[in-house]
Order: C-alpha cells, then structure tokens, then sequence
C-alpha cells in the first residue's frame, strides 16, 4: 500500500494536469454538492407530531406522548466523474488557488463569535423568557380569569425550565422543570427519566453530557401561543397551545472555531383545570430538532457539527425551512431533510 508522500505525489501530478478552467468547473461542482448535501432527520420518540393533542395519557399513569425530534445530518452528495472526483473529495486543497479562499470555495457560513445569529432569521427574536409571550387571559370553560392567569404564568415558567435552564440543557437533572409539575406528572416524570421506551427527558431540551457548550448566554426565542378548551372524559378546562422556536448558539466543548446556530421547534400545549378544588396543569408537548442525530434514541439531543458522521438513517422529503414556525414538526420516526441553520 503507498504511504502518504506516495499519495501526495500522485495527487499532485493529478492535479498539475488539470488547467484553471477545470479546477474552476470542479470547485463549482464541490460546492454544489456540498449544498446539496446538507439534510435533516428527525428522532424517534413516543408520539405523533402531527396531532400532538391526540392520545393523551393521564398525568398520574404516565407521562404525555411525545413529538418526535427532526436533525440535520451534514452528508456530501457525489458523482463519480472518473480520477478528478478523487482529487475534489479527499484533497479539494489542492484544486484552491494560493492565498485566501475565494467566496466560490466557502460552502459553510461564518458564525460570529460575537454575534452567532446575526444573518439568521433569528437575529430579530427576542431573547430568553421573553419571546415566550403568553395570550390575553379570560374566562373560559369554567375557569375565571384569575384562574386562566395563574395557568399562563405558570407555562412561561415551565417553558422557561425545559428550554432555557442552563443545568439541563447540557445533561444535567432537570429539576428546574420537574419542580414546576404537579405532583402526579412530576413523579411520573422522575419515574420514566431515562426509561428506554417512553423516556420523560424528552420534554425537555438537554444536549447529550460532553457534546455541546452554549456559546452565548443569549437564546433566540420567537412564536406564538392561544388559548382553546378542551375535554377528557370529566376532565375539562382550558388549553394553552404553543408554537415556539428556540435558537441557540453551541459549539463543541472548548472549541469555539465549531460555534454552530441550533434550531428547536416546540409546538404541543399545556391544559389548565381545576381538580378537587386545586387549579392544576398538564403538560403535553414536544420539539423537533436541527441539527441532530436522530439515530439516538436516549432523550438526549446529539447535536451533528460540520464533519460529523450524520448516523445511519437517510432523509426523505422535500426540505423544510428550520425557521418556519407554520411548518408542523414531523411525524414519529420520520427523517426529514431540511435546510441549513
């Protein structure tokens, strides 16, 4: 087998028979491709992203069913186009002019370490608990205003725990979020965390331990929420319905050249009622999320970064824009491309 100068060698003779104008052709060619090649999956977790409402389990037998998680996997779409291929895939260094990359080269956009979501669409959401903006309340399906008040006070507080807290997010126990919980979900919750079929961490956003760092102590956050009512056997009272996006800024731990934006789209709801005279909450929502593996099915979210092996499931579907709040997350189990972040 030749060793490396061996190989260095052949590529450079490859390459010294290659004029400008081909080695201008072929970087086109790279770049298209690696274009086209970004695409997204989405993880397999207990529920149905498209009804997120449907098939509730009551809170003291088990925790909600679940929104599946949608990924980015970064993959590279080749033609084989005989031994230049070569030369494009493994050495694309040697196809580029001296000095700086020209704009032509550049497949991947710079994020500022300053300002990681300037030119996103994100650089115009609020920041933190304040983009969970919560609607009028008023009386509805037997609940007073006070009580509707109380309810939606307590959601952005929930909201806040499960996607804003900084313990959880990178791994750690989620009890910012637990805490908030009644009683019966809350000991539910505990009961299925890490459980392999029906994992409860999933309600809440945390990054596989020892695979991201937040870059900034900002977080993006933009959508909506309405108030319906709704009814469960004797059980009735009034639904908030969430349709959030929530961006952040990670990197790979202690490399900030891997700075990356990170998009989750939340979207279920949480039902206000009263019961044996208590105003109580139920939570039963879930995100999609990109960039992600999705062939990981441990609660956790496995960011994928420039590079990274994506897994071994393949996309389908037409792309989706991972800022569109009116794009429903998708369905259990369904890998779906989608755009760069």
């Amino acid at each position: 087998m030749p060793n490396g100068d061996d190989l260095d060698e052949r590529f450079n003779e490859l390459v010294a028979q290659i004029d400008a104008e081909e080695r201008r052709k072929m970087r086109a060619a790279a770049k298209k491709a690696a274009r086209t090649g970004r695409q997204s999956r989405s993880g397999r977790t207990p529920g149905h992203a498209d009804h997120p409402s449907n098939g509730r389990i009551d809170h003291l037998s088990g925790p909600p069913p679940r929104i599946g998680r949608a990924s980015l996997a970064i993959a590279t779409i080749t033609t084989v186009i005989g031994a230049a291929l070569l030369v494009v895939t493994l050495r694309p260094d040697l196809l580029a002019p001296p000095g700086p990359a020209s704009e032509e080269t550049r497949t991947v956009a710079t994020i500022s370490d300053t300002d990681p979501f300037a030119g996103s669409p994100a650089a115009d959401y609020a920041d933190g608990i304040a983009g969970f903006v919560m609607p009028e309340p008023k009386a509805m399906e037997g609940l007073s205003k006070r009580d509707v008040a109380k309810g939606l006070e307590r959601t952005r507080d929930l909201l806040a725990a499960a996607f804003l807290d900084r313990t959880t997010l990178l791994g750690g126990e989620p009890a910012a979020f637990a805490n908030l919980l009644d009683s019966g979900q809350r000991d539910v919750f505990y009961e299925k965390l890490g459980d392999v079929r029906l994992n409860s961490r999933t309600l809440v956003n945390s990054f596989a331990p020892n695979t991201a760092e937040l870059a900034t102590d900002v977080i993006k956050v933009k959508g909506t929420a309405g108030l319906d009512t709704f009814r469960m056997g004797l059980r009735h009272g009034v639904e908030v319905e969430l349709n959030y996006l929530i961006v952040y800024a990670v990197r790979r731990p202690g490399q900030p050249s891997t700075t990356m934006r990170f998009v989750s789209h939340l979207s279920g709801g949480v039902q206000i009622y009263r019961t044996s005279g208590k105003l109580s909450l139920y939570v039963d929502w879930g995100a999609s999320q990109t960039p992600a593996r999705c062939d990981i099915d441990d609660g956790f979210i496995h960011p994928v970064y420039e590079g990274d092996s994506p897994g071994g499931v393949q996309p389908t579907g037409p792309l989706m824009d991972p800022y569109r709040l009116e794009d429903r997350p998708p369905a259990n189990g369904v890998c779906r491309a989608a755009k760069d972040t």
